[in-house]
């Protein structure tokens, strides 16, 4: 049996990965990320995307900017654009798809 909610998280976080990279060198406000994220889960909140944010920063991929006003901005670390970029091998937790090409 498929866990979805694990396939759906683990998906998210692949998203904000490439919508962040997409950012660079800016980075971006989480309204932008939910945009993103709405397009493949019109049902996604806001608590969602921030749990993911939180997971991602955890492991030092994204770099979190809690401002007092209540909005998040984030931004990939160096190690965040290298995953992002298949430069270095992506442990469990993120749905980043195989490399297929050269």
């Amino acid at each position: 049996m498929v866990d979805m909610h694990k396939v759906r998280r683990e998906d998210i976080r692949w998203q904000i990965l490439l919508t962040l990279n997409n950012a660079r060198p800016i980075g971006a406000y989480e309204e932008l990320v939910m945009t993103v994220i709405r397009s493949t889960y019109p049902d996604a909140t806001p608590l969602e995307l921030r749990r993911e944010l939180d997971y991602l920063a955890d492991r030092k991929l994204v770099e979190l900017n809690k401002e007092p006003s209540g909005r998040w901005f984030a931004d990939l670390t160096r190690y965040g654009v290298d995953v992002a970029e298949y430069t270095v091998e992506c442990d469990p937790g993120i749905a980043r798809p195989a490399k297929y090409w050269g």
